[in-house]
């Protein structure tokens, strides 16, 4: 059994390794977040709440592929942005893995989209290494739709959204281990940058970020 799960582990490695590196890969996912945020905002009954969208001291995205057969592996990339005194930053390159146990047979992909509404959820983020998910961070399923939006206001460090396949929910993602890519964000930025000033503006955004920037400047 843990061949399989090796094997499997090793082949979602590989096709993530496909998109993560160099400038190129970086970009894929920025525009890949765009497209992200604007399937959440298609159905508007089960959206994020833009209240909270407005509210949001930073976003995490990512797009996450599971894979199993006596077992299940997990990994995804994506980026983090933040909302700082001049707008939203430029975006800091994230991953996700994990390994599942239990018969699990099939794949799929999943879009997470991590509201957080806290400058100390935006810190999280911003020292680099790896975040977990937890409780005790202040990580919870967020509330969904227009129902949600009438006096909604934040009660977590960081609400927790997933689409696949068409579904919509705000889900727990706890144990789930996040970490930053920072030879993603060199090759992006052309030399090293620490996360934290990537999240805090002194790393000026590129303009290939600017479709980003504007689909979130309604909130």
């Amino acid at each position: 059994m843990k061949a399989i799960i090796l094997i499997v582990f090793a082949a979602l490695l590989g096709s993530c390794s496909t998109v993560a590196p160099g400038r190129d890969g970086l970009q894929r996912e920025v525009d890949q977040a765009v497209a992200v945020i604007e399937r959440f905002e298609a159905i508007p009954e089960k959206a994020i709440p833009p209240a909270l969208m407005r509210q949001a001291r930073g976003l995490a995205i990512l797009t996450v592929t599971r894979a199993g057969f006596i077992g299940s592996v997990r990994g995804g990339t994506g980026i983090v942005i933040a909302r700082t005194d001049q707008g939203w930053s430029a975006p800091s390159a994230i991953g996700t893995g994990g390994i599942g146990v239990g018969f699990q047979a099939g794949a799929d992909v999943s879009e997470l989209v991590i509201v957080l509404n806290t400058p100390a959820a935006v810190d999280a983020f911003a020292k680099g290494g790896n975040v977990t998910l937890s409780a005790s961070l202040g990580a919870a399923a967020g509330p969904l739709g227009r129902t949600a939006e009438v006096g909604v206001s934040p009660q977590a460090a960081m609400y927790t959204y997933s689409r696949s396949q068409g579904l919509f929910a705000g889900i727990s993602l706890e144990g789930t281990v996040i970490g930053t890519r920072d030879e993603a964000n060199a090759d992006y930025y052309g030399k090293p940058v620490a996360a934290r000033d990537i999240l805090t503006g002194k790393v000026q955004p590129p303009e290939v970020v600017n479709k980003l920037h504007q689909t979130l400047s309604k909130y």
